[in-house]
């Protein structure tokens, strides 16, 4: 497998530069990009074409939820991987029903975000464990 491209799509650039240090330590990781709102990720996907997009919902100038929207009409190929600290029903079911493939929280643990983009980049959806029980819950309703 050759290296997953990732855009970084986050308002906090202390968030994005750390996140940024933590991928760029994986052998089968590489940082193509950093967004700090959602127009700048629309353009930047379309400038370098990443495997991954890993997106924040709560962004200026466009939000997270229509970036990815725009991102997966335009490059349905690229996988949106959402990164947030919302884990209510109504963001889930939203950017999901948006075309991310995945949803992990801003809690989560380094070794998880980076399982999280490679079962992306592979096709597969992953989801946080508290967000798959949201989403069972709006399933079963």
């Amino acid at each position: 497998m050759g290296s997953i491209r990732v855009l970084l799509a986050d308002d906090h650039t202390i968030l994005r530069q750390g996140i940024r240090v933590l991928l760029e330590s994986q052998e089968d990781i590489e940082v193509v990009g950093e967004a700090s709102n959602g127009r700048e990720a629309i353009s930047l996907a379309k400038q370098f074409r990443p495997d991954v997009v890993l997106m924040d919902i709560a962004m200026p100038l466009l939000n997270g939820l229509e970036a990815t929207r725009q991102i997966k009409h335009d490059f349905p190929e690229i996988s949106i991987l959402v990164l947030t600290m919302y884990d209510t029903e109504e963001y889930v079911t939203q950017i999901l029903r948006a075309g991310a493939a995945g949803y992990v929280l801003k809690k989560v643990a380094a070794t998880e975000l980076v399982a999280a983009i490679q079962s992306v980049y592979q096709g597969e959806a992953f989801l946080y464990p508290s967000v798959t029980r949201t989403v069972l819950e709006d399933y079963l309703r």
